[in-house]
C-alpha cells in the first residue's frame, strides 16, 4: 500500500526536478509547486480516508455474514482480531487512525437504542480533524499572502508574468533556430534588424571586393539583375557559405555563423536597384524573376 501511495507523489516530484534542471524556478513556478504539493498531500489523505472506509465496510460485511451464519459475538471478535506477532504495529496503526478494535465495541455502545438498533460512540478521528483544521489554516494563509500582504501574484498578474516569460523564451528559441538555418531553409525577409545586421557584416567582410555600396570592385556588382551563380536567397546563401574557388570567392562557412550568412544574404538582395555610382559592368545571367517579390517581415 505504501508503495502505491508513493506513485502520485513521484509523479509530481520527478517532473518538477527535471524542469528545475532545465531552467531556474520563477516565483510563479514556485507558487505552482506549493499548490501542487498541497493538492497532492490532500489527495493522499483522501486516499487514506477512502481505504479506511473500505476497510470498515469490509469488516461490517464480514460481521453481518457471520451473524447470519450463527456465529457468536465472541467468535466473530476472535476471527476479526486474531493474535498476530505484529501486535505493536497494529496498535500503532489503530492509534494513528483513531480506530478501536472489535473487542472494545461494547464499551463504545451508547445506552439508548432505536428499534433495537444501538449506536457506537465513535468520535471524529483525530487525523480527519487535523485535516479539517489544516484546510482552515491553508485558507487563512492564502488570504494573507495573496489578498492582505500582496506577496503572491493573483491570476491576472501571474498571467502577465508568464506571458513575459514566454516572450523571453520565444526570443531565445528564435535566436537558436536562426543558427540552424541553411541554404535550403533560409527565408527572404525585410526585417530592419536583419538588414542592419547584414549591412554590418557586409561592410566588414565583403565591401573590399564588392564595394561599400555593392557596386562591384574585384567581385561582381550586386545591385543589378545579373548573377553569376543564381540570384535568389538560396543561391546567394550557398555562394557565401561555400564560396567559388575558381572565381576567387572564399568560403565563409568557418568565419560566419548560419544566422550571419542569412543576414548578409538578405542585405545583398536588398541592394537590388539602388544604382550606386560607378557600378561594375554586368556579369552573368539576367535574373528574370523579381527577387524582392515575396519578401516577408521577420517574426
Amino acid at each position: 500500500m505504501k508503495k502505491l501511495l508513493l506513485i502520485p507523489m513521484l509523479a509530481f516530484v520527478l517532473p518538477a526536478m527535471a524542469e528545475a534542471e532545465e531552467k531556474p524556478i520563477s516565483t510563479g513556478d514556485l507558487q505552482n509547486y506549493v499548490a501542487y504539493a498541497a493538492i497532492m498531500g490532500m489527495l493522499l489523505l483522501f486516499i487514506i480516508a477512502l481505504l479506511v472506509v473500505l476497510r470498515a465496510l469490509k469488516v461490517m460485511t464480514k460481521v453481518m455474514l457471520r451473524q447470519q451464519q450463527g456465529y457468536t459475538h465472541a467468535e466473530i471478535a476472535a476471527e476479526l482480531n486474531p493474535e498476530q506477532p505484529k501486535k505493536v504495529k497494529n496498535e500503532l496503526w489503530l492509534k494513528a487512525l483513531s480506530l478501536k478494535p472489535m473487542s472494545q465495541e461494547k464499551s463504545l455502545l451508547i445506552e439508548h437504542d432505536y428499534d433495537g438498533i444501538q449506536e457506537l460512540d465513535n468520535p471524529t478521528p483525530a487525523w480527519f480533524m487535523w485535516l479539517f483544521y489544516g484546510t482552515i489554516g491553508f485558507g487563512l494563509a492564502y488570504l494573507a499572502v495573496y489578498h492582505v500582504f500582496g506577496v503572491g501574484q493573483l491570476q491576472d498578474a501571474e498571467y502577465v508574468t508568464e506571458v513575459a516569460q514566454a516572450d523571453s523564451a520565444k526570443k531565445v528559441y528564435l535566436a537558436r533556430a536562426g543558427e540552424q538555418v541553411d541554404e535550403n531553409t533560409v527565408k527572404l525577409v525585410a526585417d530592419a534588424g536583419v538588414i542592419d545586421a547584414g549591412k554590418g557584416i557586409f561592410t566588414q567582410h565583403c565591401a573590399a571586393c564588392h564595394g561599400a555600396e555593392g557596386q562591384g570592385v574585384v567581385g561582381p556588382n550586386l545591385t543589378d539583375v545579373y548573377w553569376l551563380h543564381g540570384g535568389n536567397i538560396n543561391d546567394v546563401f550557398k555562394t557565401i557559405k561555400y564560396g567559388v574557388a575558381a572565381k576567387g570567392m572564399p568560403t565563409w562557412e568557418k568565419q560566419l555563423s548560419p544566422k550571419q550568412i542569412s543576414d548578409v544574404s538578405n542585405y545583398i538582395l536588398s541592394l537590388k536597384g539602388t544604382n550606386p555610382p560607378n557600378p561594375k559592368a554586368p556579369q552573368g545571367d539576367e535574373l528574370k524573376d523579381d527577387t524582392s517579390a515575396g519578401r516577408t517581415a521577420s517574426n
